[in-house]
C-alpha cells in the first residue's frame, strides 16, 4: 500500500470541518489545518485548534486576503479539503473558495481538491427555486473554475445531515424530536437520505487516495437511511411508545408562508422544499460516471436513523 496523503483542511473549525480533521488524523494522514489570522477573539476556535494540535494536526498559518500564504500552505500537501461554512455572507463564501482554487492552480502540486459541498448535488439543481437556487448556482461556479483550471478534483454529495434533520423529524426550524405533535410536508412520503456528520468525513476521507473516485461525484447513500419523513416519524414513534399528532402541511400552505420569511429563511426553507415535496434526493440513479460510497467501502459501519434517534430518549 502506498504512502498516505498529506492533507490540508480549510475551515477545520466549523461544523464538518472539525470532523475531517478528527477523521484524517484517525485514519492516519498527515493533517494539516489552515490557522486563519483573523480569528481575531474567537477563543472556542482557538482552543479547538491547540485542541487538534495536541492530537497530532500541524497548524499552517494563512488567509485569504494572502494569497503567497495560501499557496505556501497548499505546497505542503497532496490533498486539499474545503470546509468552509456555509453561514458566511454568500458573496464572502465564494470569493473565499475561488481564491483557494486561484493558489491551488498556482501550487501545482495537488492530486485532490474537495470544495465545500457536503449536500445536494448542485449539478442536478438547475430548476430550484430562487433564492435557493443561488446556493447551487455559487457551488457551479466554483466546480468551473475548478474543471477550467485542471484541478484534480472529488465532489462529496452527503445529503441531509442528521443533526439537522434527523433530530427534529425533519421539521424546519427543530432539531430535537417532538413528543406530542408533528407537522408532515404533504403527505410526508417523498424519500430523503439521512447522513450521520462524523460518517460524511469518513467516507470523505476515504475517497482522496481512492483512484476510483477521480474527478467524480460520490454520493454517500447509506442503504438502510433511505426514508420518507413519515418513516422517520414512525421510527421515533416506535422508540418512545407513543403516537404523534400529525398535521399536513400543503405544497401551496408552505410556498405562502416562504413568502413571508427573510433572505436567509427563504433560501433554507426553498431546499426543504425540494427535498420533501419533490424528493429530490432520491429521484434518481447514479450514473456510471459517479460513484457511491457504502459501495465503494462496505467496511464502514455507518450510523442508522433509528440508533441515531435513541440518543434523545
Amino acid at each position: 500500500m502506498g504512502l498516505k496523503s498529506k492533507v490540508l483542511i480549510v475551515g477545520g473549525t466549523g461544523y464538518i470541518g472539525k470532523r475531517l480533521v478528527k477523521a484524517s488524523l484517525g485514519h492516519g494522514h498527515e493533517t494539516y489545518v489552515l490557522q486563519r489570522r483573523d480569528i481575531g477573539l474567537d477563543i472556542e476556535k482557538v482552543q479547538m485548534l491547540l485542541s487538534f494540535k495536541k492530537q497530532g494536526a500541524r497548524l499552517v498559518i494563512g488567509s485569504f486576503d494572502d494569497h503567497r500564504s495560501l499557496v505556501d500552505a497548499v505546497k505542503q500537501v497532496d490533498v486539499v479539503i474545503c470546509a468552509i461554512s456555509g453561514s458566511h455572507i454568500r458573496s464572502h463564501q465564494i470569493l473565499l473558495q475561488l481564491k483557494l482554487v486561484e493558489a491551488i492552480k498556482e501550487a501545482g502540486n495537488v492530486k485532490r481538491f474537495i470544495p465545500s459541498e457536503f449536500g445536494t448535488d448542485p449539478s442536478r439543481m438547475a430548476h430550484a427555486m430562487e433564492p435557493g437556487r443561488e446556493t447551487f448556482d455559487d457551488k457551479m461556479i466554483v466546480r468551473k473554475a475548478i474543471e477550467d483550471a485542471g484541478i484534480p478534483f472529488t465532489y462529496i454529495s452527503a445529503n441531509c445531515y442528521a443533526g439537522y434533520f434527523v433530530g427534529g423529524l425533519c421539521q424546519c426550524g427543530h432539531i430535537l424530536p417532538p413528543r406530542d405533535s408533528v407537522v408532515l410536508f404533504g403527505d410526508g412520503n417523498q424519500k430523503s437520505i439521512f447522513v450521520e456528520e462524523d460518517d460524511i468525513a469518513t467516507y470523505t476521507i476515504k475517497t482522496i487516495d481512492d483512484p476510483r473516485t477521480l474527478n467524480k461525484t460520490v454520493y454517500i447513500r447509506p442503504p438502510a437511511n433511505i426514508f420518507s419523513q413519515r418513516e422517520i416519524v414512525e421510527i421515533w414513534e416506535k422508540l418512545i411508545g407513543k403516537q404523534l399528532v400529525k398535521t399536513s402541511l400543503s405544497e401551496k400552505e408552505f410556498l405562502d408562508i416562504i413568502k413571508d420569511k427573510g433572505y436567509a429563511d427563504q433560501v433554507g426553507m426553498i431546499h426543504f422544499y425540494h427535498i420533501f415535496y419533490e424528493g429530490c434526493l432520491a429521484n434518481f440513479e447514479i450514473g456510471d460516471d459517479d460513484e457511491e460510497a457504502c459501495a465503494l467501502y462496505p467496511d464502514v459501519e455507518y450510523i442508522k436513523v433509528e440508533d441515531y434517534l435513541k440518543q434523545y430518549l
